[in-house]
């Protein structure tokens, strides 16, 4: 019990930061609330050397030809943006949805309507990429309310703050624990889903797709709920505009594989993957670069897969 109390403790005191800032920047003009989160981005790269340098590292595998110089700017440009993304998260989720959706330019969303036309629900892709959280609130408003897959947070207190976030246009939140039931049902009702694939997947169901030239083990279950159910797969992404804006992109749904194909969901993975891929080589401040994405694999005994074959045929870019 005493050894569960400094977490307690920690709990609370985050809690209490956040609800703070969010009672803050309610009042505040976006400007100010965007100088605040990228304050807040560069103290957190100014005070977590372990996370920055990692954020180097990946970036200097993932674009090889850049300088360190340049890959140290794109993950201080990361820290900014990840401040911001919270900040801007605190606000934007004490706006009424009227002008939560003033806030955004759609893009897409006849494939969206297209892809509902099929009658099997649909399941949309994403990554930790742009402003994630805020584009799954103005889904709700600007088609329908869908289930987002989701993990619970370590903090119950952050957790139940998040989740009312989440829930407050009117979707609801699966946890992967469990949560397969509940997932069949939405696609059933032909509601939408939405999932992250852009993460260290540990589970014994995940494969390993290649993502920037390096082996990624990632979660199979999209593709495999793609399959079973003839759901299409179309990925959203959302791309931050200027003052608190942005924009939300719904692309064409990925091609399933043949079906001769000999490893169906790892090729229906690598080709959500490769869109995502497509997405942060464009705008690499926007990704979670300070996450432990890639881990050691054998990388010669994989097979030649991606978007963007490594140059001059040399593929020995794991981590050793």
């Amino acid at each position: 019990m005493n050894a569960a109390r400094p977490s307690l403790v920690r709990h609370r005191l985050e809690y209490l930061a956040v609800v703070s800032v969010r009672q803050l920047v309610r009042l505040l003009p976006w400007a100010a609330t965007r100088a605040l989160g990228a304050a807040l981005g560069r103290a957190f790269h100014a005070l977590d050397p372990p996370h920055r340098r990692l954020a180097v590292e990946n970036l200097q595998h993932a674009f090889p030809l850049r300088s360190r110089r340049e890959c140290r700017a794109i993950a201080r440009a990361t820290f900014v943006h990840f401040g911001r993304l919270l900040v801007d998260l605190l606000k934007f989720s004490t706006l009424t949805p009227e002008r939560m959706i003033r806030r955004v330019d759609f893009e897409g969303l006849d494939h969206m309507r297209h892809a509902h036309e099929r009658g099997r629900g649909v399941l949309l892709v994403t990554a930790h990429f742009g402003y994630w959280e805020q584009a799954a609130l103005v889904h709700a408003l600007g088609l329908a309310p869908m289930a987002v897959v989701a993990r619970p947070l370590d903090n119950p207190r952050l957790h139940a703050l998040l989740e009312s976030v989440r829930m407050g246009t009117g979707n609801t939140v699966i946890y992967r624990r469990g949560g397969l039931r509940r997932i069949m049902r939405a696609l059933g009702d032909n509601l939408a889903v939405a999932m992250l694939i852009d993460q260290h997947m540990q589970e014994a169901d995940a494969v390993y797709v290649e993502f920037f030239n390096r082996p990624a083990a990632t979660t199979s279950a999209l593709a495999a709920l793609a399959l079973r159910t003839g759901a299409p797969i179309v990925p959203v992404l959302a791309l931050p505009l200027a003052n608190g804006r942005f924009r939300l992109v719904y692309e064409h749904p990925v091609e399933p594989p043949r079906e001769d194909d000999p490893d169906p969901v790892r090729e229906f993975t690598q080709r959500c993957t490769d869109v995502l891929e497509m997405y942060v080589r464009r705008y690499p401040e926007f990704w979670l670069w300070m996450h432990r994405r890639w881990r050691d694999v054998d990388y010669a005994k994989l097979p030649a897969r991606g978007m963007f074959p490594a140059a001059g045929g040399d593929r020995d870019g794991s981590e050793k």
